[in-house]
């Protein structure tokens, strides 16, 4: 069956289609309208185009009849997709009003095809209003405010400490990290590889526990730690003996520590008494966060424990040591600044005015 006669292509037009249909880094479906045009420019029947390229008597009309009236410019698709939506400001707000309330299945947070179900919108719509105003429903923080009544004066003291700390005195940060597991795996302990990640069997067993008392140099960041079976009084008298001892005779040595009663025992303050040259400062309450030994017990925690393997609590010891050990050929103090220098905590203490939030 013959369509409508021969195709008239000049010169220039049979040189690009021909160029189309041998191009190899071109799009297939432009080499295959080309194809089409070529062949019916040839005289090929309608019948033979469809076999040869495998389409239909429709396929090859369209591309004749719009290449007839537009050219080369007539051989791109002219679907115009889906109308733009408008995201209006009327239709922000009410995703971001409806965002501050809770969904009514009884789920605790929107997520954005839930939302946008519920707004009748795109789910697209309701994560470029998320992500403009920087909300992330389905994540959260915990916090713990602190209800110590002098609370800015002990913080602007201890600040003080790290910023501007008394001439030729050392600043130590003192705390335990308790409850130590010495755990070991009963299934062996498969070791990570490309596309695979290290793998720990569920079980295992518990040998103990022990505690690690740790003082962190604010000025040098190196650490002094001593593993103990259990932190009592008279384990923390020691260990303060001990940091005590590491210092020259007579330095004024200045402590940072939490208010845990095992730091306001009797045997605490006859140490004191031994030792003018110790002063202890204590962080307000529920704000260890002001001690720069935690962020010190997260490396270790992070670097030893969380994934260690421990035979015994002596085992674990042995290498809590080495890595302190390790640790001190390097250190690192802390870094301590500001997030907010607008807000200003006044500090009436003879260190230093400290400004901070």
């Amino acid at each position: 069956m013959r369509g409508r006669g021969l195709l008239k292509l000049s010169a220039g037009d049979r040189e690009e289609l021909e160029r189309r249909v041998r191009s190899r880094s071109g799009r297939a479906e432009d080499a295959r309208r080309a194809r089409v045009l070529l062949m019916l420019a040839d005289g090929v029947t309608y019948d033979a185009i469809q076999e040869a390229v495998g389409c239909g008597r429709a396929y090859v009309t369209r591309w004749r009849t719009r290449f007839e009236a537009d050219g080369l410019g007539g051989l791109y698709s002219r679907y115009k997709g889906a109308p733009r939506r408008m995201l209006t400001a009327r239709m922000e707000a009410r995703i971001l009003a409806r965002t501050r309330t809770k969904p009514k299945d009884g789920s605790t947070h929107w997520t954005t095809r839930k939302l946008a179900r519920e707004l009748d919108i795109h789910h697209m719509a309701v994560q470029r209003v998320w992500a403009r105003a920087g909300i992330k429903p389905h994540r959260i923080e915990r916090y713990m405010a602190s209800d110590d009544p002098e609370f800015e004066a002990k913080a602007a003291d201890i600040l003080a400490l790290y910023l501007n700390p008394p001439q030729h005195a050392a600043v130590f940060c003192v705390d335990e990290k308790s409850h130590i597991q010495a755990l070991d795996r009963l299934d062996p302990v498969l070791p990570f590889s490309p596309g695979r990640l290290e793998r720990h069997g569920f079980e295992y067993y518990r040998h103990g526990t022990l505690s690690l008392l740790a003082a962190f140099n604010t000025k040098t960041g190196t650490v002094f730690g001593q593993p103990v079976p259990r932190h009592t009084s008279a384990e923390f008298v020691a260990f303060l003996a001990q940091v005590v001892a590491g210092e020259p005779q007579g330095r004024e040595i200045h402590i940072v520590l939490d208010n845990l009663s095992t730091h306001k025992t009797q045997r605490v303050r006859e140490f004191l008494a031994e030792h003018p040259n110790v002063h202890l400062h204590f962080t307000p309450t529920y704000s260890s966060w002001l001690n720069q030994v935690e962020l010190w017990f997260a490396k270790i925690e992070r670097d030893v424990i969380a994934r260690g393997v421990f035979t015994s609590t002596s085992d674990l010891a042995k290498k809590l040591i080495r890595y302190i050990r390790r640790y001190n050929q390097t250190p690192k103090p802390i870094r301590w600044n500001y997030s907010d220098p607008s807000r200003r905590i006044p500090y009436t203490g003879s260190t230093s005015t400290v400004t901070g939030h």
